[in-house]
C-alpha cells in the first residue's frame, strides 16, 4: 500500500485486509520450552481466547515446540500473530526430518508420535511446510464466530477453511 491506495493484495473478498498483529515472536530450545508455553497462554487469552479452546490452542502449539525441539535439530522460532479476528501461529524448525510428516495417530503399542495428530486434533487446522532448511508447522484458531466464516472466503484459504501459511509470508514482509 503507497500514498493512501489501495493495491490489489489489500483487498480480500471485497473487503479491505488487516494487516497482521504479531503478538509473540521468540527463538527457543529446550530449557525455554516451560517458560514459553507459559508466556504464549498469556498471549492467546489477551487476545481473545479462552477457556477449553485457549487450551487447546495453547496445547497444540506446545506440541509443535517440542516437535521442533526433539526431531527438528534442538531449536527453532515461534511467531504468533492475529490476522482478521484468527490466531496464526508459525513453529519453525531448522532440522534435516525425514521424508515422512506422520500426521496419522500410530498403533497403541509405539511409545511418541502423537504430537502432530494431537496439534491437528486440537485445532482442526494444522499446515505442514517442508523447507529446504527444516519445517514450518502452522495452526490457527477463530477468536470469534464472524472471524470463522473470513477463511472460507478468503483467496488464501484453502478448501476446509484453514489460512494458507504461503498467504502469510506474503504479508510479513
Amino acid at each position: 500500500m503507497n500514498d493512501g491506495q489501495l493495491g490489489e493484495d489489500d483487498r480480500v473478498s471485497g473487503r479491505v485486509a488487516a494487516r497482521p498483529v504479531v503478538l509473540l515472536s521468540q527463538h527457543f530450545t529446550a530449557e525455554a520450552v516451560t517458560p514459553l508455553r507459559h508466556l504464549l497462554a498469556a498471549r492467546v487469552t489477551a487476545a481473545g481466547l479462552s477457556g477449553d479452546d485457549g487450551d487447546d490452542f495453547v496445547l497444540a502449539v506446545h506440541e509443535l515446540v517440542t516437535n521442533a525441539v526433539r526431531h527438528g535439530g534442538g531449536s527453532g522460532h515461534l511467531d504468533l500473530r492475529q490476522v482478521d479476528g484468527v490466531l496464526v501461529c508459525e513453529v519453525t524448525d531448522h532440522g534435516a526430518g525425514s521424508d515422512a510428516l506422520p500426521v496419522d495417530l500410530p498403533p497403541v503399542h509405539v511409545p511418541g508420535g502423537r504430537g502432530l495428530w494431537l496439534a491437528h486434533q486440537l485445532t482442526g487446522a494444522l499446515m505442514l511446510t517442508r523447507r529446504s532448511d527444516g519445517v514450518t508447522a502452522t495452526v490457527s484458531a477463530c477468536l470469534t464466530q464472524t472471524a470463522a466464516a473470513v477463511p472460507q472466503q478468503s483467496a488464501a484459504a484453502g478448501t476446509d477453511g484453514r489460512v494458507e501459511a504461503s498467504a502469510m509470508e506474503g504479508e510479513q514482509k
